[in-house]
């Protein structure tokens, strides 16, 4: 598949390529970035050189993971990225970070719901996942803003940094953004003992 560029109300949202590679270096220096992301920490040169060149172009490519840089149309300053990977036909589970200098400032809720609707729409997925390590509350803040559904916490579910964690996870629906789904949705109902 050829890579997807969306814009919202704030922001371009696009592929990144090799001449992203020292805008994404240089934003993935930030601690907070490396303590709740799975990039690799220290974040190399050649990790950015990698992750621009290698891994976003491929993940297009072959439809297993789709990833946006998430930029200010003006000038195209990064504010931070986003990645759908797909883990079914049916389902894609949402990361993201924004950049130190650009938080607080609701750029990436605005991304998770463009990314999100894109899924629904041109992928006909059913559910996007968000998955979090427990105690990262920023993250956690933009599913809620974005209207996911808290399903709880999953134990020993993510591996960071070598270390088994456990974490919360939420769902965002078609019906959550008002768009129909590709299969009827049943949910579950209290049944009597």
């Amino acid at each position: 598949m050829e890579p997807a560029t969306l814009t919202t109300d704030r922001l371009l949202m696009r592929a990144v390529g090799p001449n992203d590679t020292d805008a994404v270096y240089e934003a993935a220096q930030d601690p907070a970035i490396q303590r709740w992301t799975t990039i690799p920490s220290p974040y190399l040169r050649e990790h950015a050189h990698s992750f621009t060149e290698q891994l976003v172009p491929d993940g297009w490519k072959n439809g297993s993971m789709f990833t946006w840089g998430l930029f200010l149309p003006e000038g195209e300053e990064l504010v931070g990225m986003l990645g759908l990977t797909m883990r079914s036909m049916s389902e894609a589970e949402i990361g993201f970070w924004g950049t130190k200098e650009h938080r607080g400032h609701g750029y990436v809720t605005e991304a998770v719901l463009a990314a999100s609707r894109w899924a629904f729409v041109d992928l006909s997925i059913d559910r996007v996942e968000w998955r979090a390590e427990v105690g990262n509350r920023p993250s956690r803040a933009v599913a809620e803003r974005a209207g996911f559904a808290l399903e709880g916490t999953l134990r020993s579910a993510i591996v960071h940094q070598g270390v088994r964690r456990d974490c919360w996870v939420g769902s965002l629906l078609p019906s959550d953004l008002a768009l129909p789904s590709t299969a009827p949705y049943l949910p579950a109902r209290n049944q009597p003992a």
